[in-house]
């Protein structure tokens, strides 16, 4: 998890101080890398599900499980980071401001990031689950 924080903040706030964006730099130790660390704790316990990965999340296709759980997680993030965008200045003394806007691209961004290096590097780890045999009918024997 540490390094979902440190990642995103070291190459956000490096382009943030390259390109003279404060307000890049200091998302980057914030919303980014907060958002991003947050996130990847929150997929990988629940693909890890007590060490015993769920069955169906270690048979679905690398990239359908990534892209299944890249939309839930970032469109998640995008309806908390619209919110409180909305939100916040209309029922807080938070007035409206710039860093408020950002959340509506920070967080969803951030979150599709960490689930999908997450899930892909789960599933690089995790031995693919077996498919159940279907029954058949018995082998024939032979006789010897």
């Amino acid at each position: 998890m540490l390094t979902a924080y440190v990642a995103p903040a070291l190459t956000a706030g490096a382009a943030g101080v390259a390109t003279g964006q404060q307000d890049l730099a200091v998302a980057a130790l914030t919303s980014i890398a907060g958002t991003s660390a947050v996130v990847a704790l929150l997929v990988g316990t629940w693909l890890r599900h007590g060490g015993q990965p769920r069955r169906w999340t270690t048979t679905m296709p690398r990239t359908a499980l990534t892209l299944g759980l890249v939309i839930t997680a970032a469109g998640a993030a995008a309806a908390l980071g619209w919110f409180t965008a909305q939100w916040l200045p209309t029922h807080t003394p938070i007035p409206a401001t710039p860093w408020l806007e950002r959340l509506r691209i920070d967080l969803p961004v951030s979150a599709a990031l960490a689930t999908t290096i997450v899930t892909l590097r789960w599933r690089a780890t995790t031995p693919a689950a077996r498919p159940t045999p279907t029954p058949g009918p018995p082998a024939p024997r032979s006789r010897a």
